[in-house]
């Protein structure tokens, strides 16, 4: 990535057209409707052979006061004073405006790098505001559509001189998951896994609407980069932000509130949900952010089970902790709650924060790390198969029919998130219940707790898992003897 492309104009000139287009993915929200786009979102923008960050922009609008427009119309502003290149998009279709020409006089000022653009320019209809682009004096426009995608060879050949002017930025990669583990190591030495400021710990924060997830990352930042207020559903998109988070390398995605799907029933608001639930797709760990005064709704228990199902590292946190009065007993009770309604997560990290004062960071930066060390962990082989000759003892499988089921060895096979698999006879008689003893076991006695444990078991019949292996090394060691009693010839 060499440089940061922020795209800005008024509402509905097609900028987000424009982003999903350079991203090449259907990322950012498109509606006919103005002002769907109302945060900052980065992506990986791709044309040619230029890499590069693009960010999406709330439509600038004429207002000065509070109000929703005018804190979003502030986001865009800290857009193009952070971006190493502006793209101004203009509507060739509606032509130059009053308010083009007022914002055009803040880019000149604010911004390092103006391109101008003219989108909907295609066939005559865009003809006449195209021209009238030149009077903006940000020198020649570029006359593309976003959504035919015409003009991206000029805008390619204007953005390449530039590219080697800016350094490095952020890049957005997918976690890796369900990673092999060997065999033939005893134990899992490697540190690749811990964050690093090339792979950054990847953090989704989803929960319902108005719980806070916003006003919790920008107390995580230490800005006012994520808008917030008290009007519920702010958040349409879920946006991705890089930062320092009491000293770990972390990537944060804010998500759009999830509500229930009866209740789902605006257009964009659909694609936000759908958004939200692609961003846990996206993280290595899952934070469920609860409103402590209506928890545990049958929509969090939703959204828990979908990062479970997901194979994410889950830490719940009960925001609005200092809204709580009787925080001892209140405290006990969504201990309780937790345990009897997400039976699937038992033991995982349970916090109490304030996103408003900030109270309680520590707590959930150490639980937040703490999934992430245990979605890593490898149990060597030996430990396991010591572990489950225990655990048979103290608890035999069933016998149906008579016919005695045997576990007969047990070997992790991936990280992220941990996954077993046990060698047994008669597997399809095992009952689900022996298979819950076992993960919570594991949990216990392997110190894993909250995270999603895979355990299936493989028919073995009578053969010995080993057996290969042995008859391979003593074929090998009769070899070496054979040789060695070989006499060598006479000369």
């Amino acid at each position: 990535m060499s440089f940061t492309l922020a795209i800005v104009g008024r509402p509905n000139v097609g900028k987000s057209t424009l982003f999903n287009r350079l991203v090449g993915k259907r990322l950012a929200l498109v509606d006919d409707q103005p002002g769907v786009t109302r945060d900052l979102r980065e992506g990986a923008g791709r044309l040619g052979d230029l890499r590069f960050i693009v960010v999406d922009s709330a439509g600038l609008e004429l207002v000065d006061d509070d109000s929703l427009q005018g804190r979003m119309r502030r986001l865009t502003e800290r857009a193009v004073d952070e971006a190493d290149i502006c793209l101004f998009v203009i509507d060739a279709r509606v032509g130059v405006t009053a308010a083009d020409e007022y914002f055009a006089d803040i880019l000149r000022k604010r911004a390092k790098h103006v391109i101008l653009a003219a989108n909907k320019a295609e066939g005559r209809a865009g003809e006449n505001g195209f021209l009238e682009a030149y009077g903006l004096g940000l020198g020649e426009p570029l006359r593309i559509s976003a959504e035919h995608g015409e003009g991206m060879d000029d805008l390619y050949r204007v953005l390449v001189p530039l590219a080697d002017v800016f350094e490095a930025q952020n890049v957005q990669q997918a976690p890796e998951t369900d990673v092999d583990v060997s065999e033939d190591d005893d134990e899992d030495d490697s540190e690749d896994w811990r964050p690093s400021a090339a792979k950054p710990l990847q953090v989704a924060v989803i929960g319902r609407p108005n719980a806070g997830k916003s006003t919790l990352i920008n107390k995580i930042l230490g800005e006012d980069r994520l808008l917030t207020g008290p009007e519920a559903g702010i958040t349409r998109d879920s946006i991705s932000v890089t930062t320092d988070f009491m000293g770990t390398p972390t990537r944060i995605f804010d998500t759009a509130g999830m509500r229930k799907r009866a209740r789902v029933t605006d257009k964009v608001e659909k694609l936000s949900v759908a958004d939200g639930l692609r961003a846990v797709r996206f993280a290595e760990v899952v934070v469920v952010l609860l409103d402590v005064g209506i928890p545990f709704e049958q929509q969090d228990l939703r959204i828990a089970d979908f990062a479970e199902t997901e194979g994410r590292a889950v830490v719940v946190a009960a925001n609005k902790w200092d809204l709580e009065e009787e925080k001892p007993q209140k405290l006990n009770e969504l201990r309780e709650a937790f345990e009897r309604l997400l039976p699937q997560l038992k033991g995982a990290p349970l916090v109490t924060v304030s996103a408003r004062t900030g109270k309680g960071l520590d707590r959930l930066h150490n639980a937040i790390l703490k999934a992430h060390e245990v979605w890593n962990r490898r149990i060597p082989t030996a430990r396991l198969n010591q572990w489950l000759g225990a655990m048979t003892e103290a608890h035999p499988p069933p016998a149906p029919g008579g016919r005695r089921i045997r576990l007969r060895y047990m070997t992790q096979v991936k990280t992220r998130p941990p996954a077993f698999v046990v060698m047994a006879t008669h597997t399809d008689k095992i009952p689900d219940s022996y298979q819950r003893y076992l993960i919570n076991g594991l949990r216990a006695d392997f110190d894993m707790p909250g995270t999603p444990i895979r355990l299936t078991f493989r028919d073995q019949g009578t053969k010995n898992p080993y057996l290969a292996k042995a008859n391979k090394i003593n074929q090998s060691g009769a070899l070496s003897k054979h040789k060695h009693r070989q006499k060598p010839k006479e000369a």
